[in-house]
């Protein structure tokens, strides 16, 4: 749907809107989304990871490789291109939303908003893209599914788990397909909410996790990444050389290479600095930059040129760090039509403020610096995620259902939840059909991570997992 098309259909009748969404549900009934398998002229995965590391920092390569090897769901965080070639063969209702285009279960968890309260949302939109919101549900569905087998649960409670967050996503849009505009707009999930709602159906040891959760959160700031990632040479901090997951400016090549960066930086900051409200940019300006490193992040993302900047404000006690990613382009652009801004740094920020609730109040992008796009953010604001590998099977559970809510909330935001819920219905068959392709694709998912094992042991790749 255009931007123009859509503009029209919000103001069709609610009538009008679940119309919408019932005939969407006869031309491609929910359980067709159930049917999948990989075609013969499937690409070949393991071609298509290693397609995304040509134009990446190519020593940093292996070190990519090597997070992805440590087990099929890691392999899964990192093959967002793969699942998109694949979604891109599946049914879809033809409603389109801000889709977030890599929604697996580790890209939400909480992060603070700008009035200091600690909220928990999706936090990566690296490949975010107007899209079918069904592809979001499948990739959050098959995290899930392939995270239950990981941790080595049974068939039937991967189906439950896997099934819950499905459920939690239809019931949500149903709610907001009720609510109004600016309530859909607002809704947020506070930490502190989340853990009431623990509490009030005696999920206790959910309840006090949550708090210790938040509690951890909110020590991640700026000091506390100046404690564990700078030092004090000389009476001036400077950050800190762990090759190869922190390599300060100083350490990159020779000098003509770190003049280069130093200036590239300097280019993109002034860049940065212009995209940001006025009353952010008076905020910047009260702090300078003292140092730069680059800083390996994620699983998917290692290999992207994605810097740290220490910026310093009244006096050493009080520092700043920003984070500087490259922004490419989106895996879902291989499938749907480009992103309207030329700009990948832009894409990704106007992405993140319409799905989010609430976005850092440090967010912007710069535009093409030496040929690479960047988007930035605070690297520390009272960043937690929920930790999977520990996770039992009650509070995976639980977690699929917060999960399914966000989605929902956040694609109601930009898509039409009236219709999508008319889509959906009020009962299981949506659930099912989704849980069973979740099932089909970690089969595929666990056979690609076979075939990228196979390459790695064989000496095809050379894979670091020392990062």
């Amino acid at each position: 749907m255009t931007e123009q098309a859509w503009q029209q259909g919000t103001h069709l009748s609610p009538k009008e809107r679940r119309a919408q969404g019932k005939a969407a549900r006869k031309a491609v009934p929910r359980s067709s989304h159930a049917h999948w398998s990989p075609g013969a002229d499937r690409p070949d995965p393991v071609a298509l990871v290693e397609g995304q590391d040509t134009n990446r920092l190519q020593w940093l390569v292996p070190v990519r490789r090597g997070r992805m090897s440590v087990s099929a769901f890691t392999f899964y965080r990192g093959a967002a291109r793969v699942m998109a070639t694949d979604l891109a063969t599946t049914p879809n209702s033809g409603l389109t939303v801000q889709a977030c285009g890599d929604a697996h279960l580790s890209n939400f968890g909480f992060y603070a908003s700008p009035e200091r309260q600690l909220v928990f949302d999706i936090n990566d939109f690296d490949e975010t893209l107007p899209g079918p919101w069904e592809w979001d549900v499948k990739r959050l569905a098959a995290s899930f599914m392939i995270a239950g087998r990981n941790r080595g649960f049974s068939d039937a409670d991967n189906r439950k788990i896997t099934a819950t967050s499905v459920a939690s996503y239809r019931q949500t849009m149903a709610e907001m397909a009720g609510t109004r505009t600016l309530d859909v707009w607002y809704a947020h999930l506070s930490a502190a909410a989340l853990r009431d709602a623990f509490a009030s159906r005696g999920a206790k040891k959910a309840a006090k996790r949550t708090k210790k959760t938040a509690t951890k959160a909110k020590s991640k700031d700026s000091l506390q990444a100046l404690r564990k990632m700078a030092e004090k040479v000389d009476g001036t901090y400077r950050i800190k050389s762990d090759h190869p997951v922190l390599v300060p400016l100083r350490d990159i090549g020779d000098a003509t290479e770190q003049d280069r960066i130093r200036q590239a930086a300097r280019q993109s900051f002034d860049e940065y600095r212009s995209t940001m409200r006025r009353d952010r940019q008076l905020l910047l300006d009260r702090f300078r930059p003292v140092d730069i490193a680059i800083k390996v992040v994620g699983v998917g993302s290692v290999g992207t040129r994605c810097y740290i900047l220490l910026l310093e404000g009244r006096d050493e006690a009080d520092p700043l760090f920003l984070q500087v990613k490259e922004a490419t382009k989106s895996v879902l652009e291989e499938h749907l039509p480009a992103s309207r801004w030329r700009n990948s740094g832009r894409r990704v920020v106007v992405g993140q403020r319409l799905m989010q609730s609430a976005s850092d109040v440090f967010l912007g992008w710069s535009g093409s610096v030496q040929g690479y796009e960047y988007y930035w953010r605070q690297l520390r604001d009272w960043k937690g995620s929920v930790d999977v590998d520990a996770a039992g099977r009650k509070a995976l559970t639980r977690y699929a259902a917060i999960c399914g809510w966000t989605l929902a909330r956040s694609h109601a935001r930009t898509g039409d939840p009236i219709a999508i819920a008319a889509y959906l219905g009020t009962g299981t068959v949506f659930d099912n059909a989704i849980t069973e392709f979740s099932e089909k694709y970690a089969d595929q998912n666990e056979s690609d991570y076979a075939e990228f094992m196979g390459a790695i042991q064989d000496g095809t790749l050379v894979a670091d997992t020392s990062g």
